[in-house]
């Protein structure tokens, strides 16, 4: 039998990055992954993703390059081949993350694998077992579709929509939160007819209200049909079409039927009950501080465990499990502060408390808020608004949020999350010198609250 330090299952990015640090730190290390090396995010979601929205926007690119002096020609967009080029740049990642496990030493099994007890794990691709003095799962998060709506098997999630052979011409999107709405907006921009149905008032629950009622006037102009305070009840096929009905009797007829209604710890089949580990009413994986779970020796990373489920959260959590197990590092806290964007168009960035639990938690505080059209919009002649927010802390002046819909959200939020976690201060920002002509001046030019907020009577 072939004896391990550790055994990883799951080879997406936090199994990967564990796995090849414990490697660094002299542990002999096996991973076993059913599917394809990166995971949800290379394969099936973040990078597919975004290099189809970076698609999406060439075409408002060549239709604003009129207003700029451009004689544009007739465009034909072309999904096969879209999704061809990248296929090929997954392929390319693929390989690269494979690269790097071997560079490291670490034995890749292709197979699915079900922990047995006692640190004994099972290759169901072979019926090999092996054993390992720890076993870490990392398996993931799954979409959700196995309730029971009538007509389900007709429905596609996020990981059929990146094989979808051609560009569905009808589109019904079920679900208002990152997946959705990404996934409509770009297809929207392809030249889709897309339609949005939600349970909520607004898209993006969680996120700052005001920052959601931007985003979804802004997905409105641009021609998407939302369609709040509804559900889907069940979808049959007519024709070549199908036919979607709503809780209000409606019927949408579409080419394809997208739920994006959430995603669930990949736990199912793992052996987990076995193994005497315990799960949460979720089906996630409860850990400790240090990734432990109730079964000694058996750990969990990334979104298995449904607590942030973002891949760099899922890295960071791999690689601080492989330091406290093999290098002899005392624990060290995760980020609390998690900045983030939704890649629609307009993107969405924020980082920190929104102005709701800013007021509930903190009392105080002062709001400083603009919309403006960005600086492209003077000869494109697009009317969409940018909208930029700050919440500080009226006690000590503290950036205890950041929130932003428009052109280039991402990279901003990214930045703005270094300033918020090393604890800056309104006024910091506002010593910062502008970058001019730029959209991100105004996070160092905002002087005056738009609304103070918390404020007693008397005042």
């Amino acid at each position: 039998m072939k004896r391990y330090d550790l055994i990883v299952i799951g080879g997406g990015s936090g199994g990967v990055r564990a796995a090849r640090v414990a490697a660094t730190h002299g542990a002999k290390v096996a991973l076993a992954e059913e599917s394809r090396i990166g995971g949800t995010c290379v394969i099936r979601g973040c990078v597919p993703k975004k290099l189809m929205v970076l698609a999406s926007r060439v075409g408002m690119d060549l239709e604003d390059g009129r207003g700029f002096g451009w004689t544009v020609d007739a465009a034909r967009f072309s999904w096969p081949d879209l999704k061809a080029n990248v296929d090929t740049e997954l392929h390319r990642l693929e390989r690269a993350y494979a690269a790097a496990l071997d560079l490291a030493a670490v034995h890749v099994e292709t197979s699915r694998a079900e922990l047995l007890g006692g640190g004994y794990v099972k290759l169901c691709s072979t019926g090999e077992e092996i054993w390992g003095e720890r076993i870490l799962i990392a398996t993931g998060a799954t979409p959700i579709n196995d309730d029971d709506l009538i007509g389900r098997s007709l429905c596609a999630t996020s990981d059929d929509f990146f094989n979808w052979p051609l560009q569905p011409r009808r589109v019904l999107v079920q679900g208002a939160g990152y997946i959705a709405l990404e996934l409509a907006c770009l297809l929207a921009r392809l030249g889709s007819e897309v339609n949005v149905v939600f349970r909520a008032d607004h898209v993006l629950r969680g996120f700052d209200q005001e920052l959601r009622e931007h985003l979804q006037g802004e997905l409105t102009a641009a021609g998407i049909r939302l369609l709040p305070r509804a559900t889907l009840t069940g979808v049959r096929r007519d024709g070549q079409a199908l036919r979607a009905t709503l809780s209000d009797a409606s019927v949408i007829t579409a080419d394809a039927v997208l739920r994006a209604i959430g995603r669930r710890p990949n736990t199912r089949g793992l052996g987990l009950a076995r193994a005497g580990v315990t799960t949460d009413h979720r089906h996630a994986i409860v850990v400790d501080e240090d990734f432990q779970t109730s079964a000694r020796g058996i750990y969990a990373v990334g979104d298995v465990g449904n607590r942030v489920q973002l891949t760099p959260m899922a890295i960071r959590e791999g690689h601080l499990f492989a330091e406290i197990a093999f290098a002899g590092h005392t624990r060290s806290a995760l980020p609390s502060l998690v900045p983030t964007a939704v890649f629609t168009t307009p993107e969405l960035g924020t980082v920190g408390e929104t102005e709701e639990e800013a007021v509930a938690r903190h009392g105080q505080v002062d709001v400083y808020a603009i919309q403006f059209r960005p600086m492209k919009a003077a000869l494109s002649g697009r009317t969409g608004k940018c909208l930029m927010k700050l919440i500080a802390r009226r006690a000590d002046d503290r950036i205890l949020g950041a929130h932003l819909v428009g052109p280039d959200a991402a990279e901003m939020i990214q930045l703005l999350g270094v300033a918020i976690t090393m604890g800056a201060r309104k006024a910091d920002l506002d010593a910062t010198l502008a970058v001019h002509p730029t959209g991100a001046e105004e996070w160092v030019t905002l002087r005056t609250p738009t609304r103070r907020l918390g404020q007693s009577e008397a005042a």
